[in-house]
């Protein structure tokens, strides 16, 4: 991994630097990052390549928004998404890749329906977001997509929105959320091979990039009003279900 060409360098240069910005400003942007480390690495080995940048960068955004964590909320998924990590678990090596797609494809845009019909007033229990059974099935859907292949931004994007909380809170919980789940999978993918000292090795060369865009994110998401915020996160959680659901 260390012999790659100018252009592979420079993806996962450009991927850093996403993931970092993507934690700390503009939740959703962590799509590109897929798209351009499968150019470089296998699929499903790109997974553990990613996994402790994104680590990396929800270090950074834990340490800046982390009084604006809402525990109740965090207490009352995580549960839930552990659970998904391990079911996510035991079903690696029993999906491919596509049908994986698909399968979160199809999750997300059922999840943006619902959130589109709701703003719209189609759809009127606000009692629905804070139903235990929705936090349950988010839940398990975040843990799953999140083990399988780091795709839980979308659903965590639509989850957070749902119950109300405004931008610095959504970034505070979330950052909290992603944190402890990502680290909650290290031994997982450690023990599928799919994190190795070389791996490991490779992410430190991206650390600089990735606190760079950890704190271009900070800078606009002061600037972002909330409405843009929450149209910027709805839009790019649908660009992702579109990719995935369509290749």
């Amino acid at each position: 991994m260390f012999e790659h060409s100018l252009w592979q360098w420079l993806a996962g240069g450009l991927s850093a630097l996403l993931i970092g910005l993507s934690k700390t400003g503009v939740p959703g942007l962590g799509i590109l990052v897929a798209p351009l480390m499968a150019g470089v690495f296998p699929a499903k080995a790109s997974t553990g390549i990613v996994l402790p940048m994104l680590i990396m960068a929800d270090v950074f955004a834990v340490s800046y928004y982390h009084r604006h964590a809402r525990w109740k909320h965090l207490l009352r998924i995580m549960p839930f998404s552990a659970t998904g990590i391990v079911m996510g678990y035991l079903l690696m090596g029993r999906m491919d890749d596509r049908q994986v797609a698909v399968v979160i494809g199809v999750i997300i845009l059922v999840l943006l329906a619902f959130t589109v019909l709701k703003e719209l007033g189609v759809i009127r229990d606000e009692g629905i977001p804070h139903h235990l059974a929705f936090t349950v099935f988010m839940g398990l859907a975040a843990g799953i997509t999140t083990m399988l292949a780091n795709a839980a931004g979308p659903i965590m994007v639509i989850y957070l929105l749902a119950i109300g909380l405004p931008k610095e809170e959504f970034i505070g919980t979330g950052s909290w959320y992603f944190l402890i789940l990502n680290c909650f999978k290290v031994p997982f993918s450690w023990h599928l091979g799919l994190i190795t000292a070389p791996t490991l090795a490779y992410n430190a060369l991206y650390l600089p990039l990735i606190a760079g865009g950890a704190f271009l994110g900070i800078y606009l998401l002061k600037r972002m009003p909330q409405k843009v915020f929450k149209v910027v996160s709805l839009s790019l959680s649908f660009v992702a279900a579109l990719k995935l659901f369509w290749g």
